[in-house]
């Protein structure tokens, strides 16, 4: 497997994996590969990594866009969707995915990452549950963040509108 930034040319493999990955998925709200779509047409993909298989196939994809803390930008980014076709789920494709996306946002300066998942999966990527930043303005254990540089903001996070 080898991870590489998205081009162009990968944007239908990405949006078949995207709804494939989630068409089972209990807490989905069907429209993920919408979102990518819609993030890639703003230019609000900031990082957007596919993992390809040795024969080249897209396997796995994970996108990282801007976030906002209190209607402020800053440089703080949300994880999501990161997606993996089904037959290859729990390999490590989405791990690995998801830490050469944060080694990404880390050398662009990036000051931290917010993820809403399960805790269990992403606390071996350290993030942290904080009940002083939150999101749609309550605290959740399944909203968590990670900071990569500086202080922990407080306050309450809003994603892109194309979520």
């Amino acid at each position: 497997m080898q991870i590489r930034d998205e081009r162009d040319e990968d944007a239908a493999a990405i949006s078949r994996i995207t709804t494939a990955a989630f068409a089972d998925a209990p807490h989905s709200s069907g429209t993920e590969a919408r979102i990518v779509e819609a993030l890639r047409q703003a230019e609000a993909l900031t990082v957007s990594l596919v993992a390809t298989s040795d024969d080249g196939r897209i396997v796995g994809h994970v996108a990282f866009s801007p976030v906002r803390i209190d209607g402020v930008a800053g440089r703080w980014y949300g994880l999501g969707p990161v997606s993996v076709t089904p037959d290859l789920q729990r390999q490590g494709i989405g791990g690995a995915l998801i830490g050469e996306g944060l080694i990404r946002l880390a050398a662009l300066g990036a000051h931290g990452c917010v993820v809403l998942g399960e805790p269990a999966y992403y606390r071996r990527f350290c993030f942290l549950d904080d009940r002083t930043l939150t999101y749609g303005g309550k605290p959740s254990p399944y909203f968590q963040r990670l900071v990569l540089r500086g202080e922990a903001p407080k306050g309450d996070v809003s994603y892109h509108l194309a979520f």
